[in-house]
């Protein structure tokens, strides 16, 4: 069967590798039918993913077709569509012990630290799938992406009325905007690129759109009546617009850092003590962030359609990944067909 293996950064190799065999226990076959490229993926094609292992199929954000379960699954059948949650816990850690197999310390996410499925059929945990009877293969493959947001905002606590600052309008950034909406606090997308903001405020509805300046402050203190954001999420993963974070945020205000950057992140102390902020990081998402994405898909709360900017064949991929690396090109999500 096919495959797509990244050899090291910005070496992709197509390759026939052979059939999975049958699920074991506690485990399910899984066809795939499309994958979403996200930053994670472009992060290892560029080199500048921190926890990617090469080499590596990448993937993992998924929409999948269940073939066969092994002995012991309860959760899903032969048949079913679903969405896969790609963060392989051990279940023994401190973490795991606390319900937070999300940031287990012996974590391996597919497609990052284990082989993913940029590859016809693959066998997983089958307590990793969620399945949504409603959604198309693209809608869950979109559910990973909106998790990552659903939980940043979790993080931040979000309430409503408060003003939250999204900085990177980006998949990461746009899919945060979605709960920042549902909390009922007023989102401000914040963007080097005008295109992008634009973007974020005429399609995907978020109230204020800034574009980064030498006037940012005073811009962010006109839309808040005269107070900075109560909660500032930067989903760049780039260090210098990080450390510039620190002084967005207003007294007893939230910093939440969703990206991930291999440089150096600084402030002045006083700028972030003055104002008692407190900064948290948001790493991957819950298992229960995925089902309540995918009840809030199936009742169209959320709107995937303008997401998928780009859709490409697993054929075309290899000749076709550099564009999504640009932003000039307009991608928001490429999706695969596989």
């Amino acid at each position: 069967m096919k495959a797509i293996v990244l050899e090291k950064p910005e070496v992709f190799r197509a390759v026939e590798m052979a059939e999975p065999g049958r699920p074991g226990c506690g485990e399910a076959l899984v066809r795939v039918h499309r994958v979403g490229i996200c930053g994670s993926d472009v992060g290892g094609y560029l080199g500048k993913m921190p926890f990617f292992k090469y080499p590596r199929i990448p993937g993992h954000e998924l929409g999948v077709e269940v073939l066969e379960v092994g002995e012991g699954v309860a959760n899903v059948k032969g048949g079913d569509w679903c969405s896969v949650e790609p963060y392989m816990n051990c279940g023994k850690c401190i973490a795991c012990r606390k319900g937070r197999g999300n940031c287990c310390a012996n974590l391996n996410v597919i497609g990052v630290m284990i082989d993913g499925g940029m590859r016809e059929r693959f066998i997983l945990r089958a307590d990793k799938l969620h399945v949504g009877r409603k959604l198309t293969f693209d809608q869950l493959a979109l559910v990973e992406t909106l998790a990552i947001g659903c939980h940043a905002v979790d993080r931040a606590g979000v309430q409503r009325g408060e003003n939250v600052l999204i900085v990177g309008a980006g998949p990461i950034g746009l899919a945060a905007l979605e709960f920042v909406k549902i909390a009922g606090a007023k989102s401000i997308m914040m963007d080097v690129a005008p295109q992008r903001v634009e973007f974020a405020k005429r399609v995907m509805g978020a109230d204020v759109g800034v574009v980064l300046s030498e006037g940012l402050e005073r811009e962010l203190r006109e839309v808040t009546g005269g107070d900075l954001p109560d909660v500032v999420i930067d989903a760049t993963g780039n260090a210098k617009s990080m450390s510039s974070a620190f002084g967005y945020v207003a007294p007893t205000g939230r910093l939440v850092f969703v990206g991930i950057t291999t440089g150096e992140v600084v402030f002045k102390h006083p700028v972030f003590h003055r104002p008692e902020g407190t900064l948290l990081c948001s790493r991957n998402a819950l298992p229960g962030d995925f089902g309540r994405i995918i009840g809030l898909l199936g009742e169209g709360r959320i709107n995937t359609e303008p997401w998928i900017t780009h859709q490409v064949g697993v054929d075309e991929l290899i000749g076709e990944f550099v564009k999504f690396t640009k932003p000039e090109t307009g991608v928001i999500k490429a999706m695969v067909r596989m």
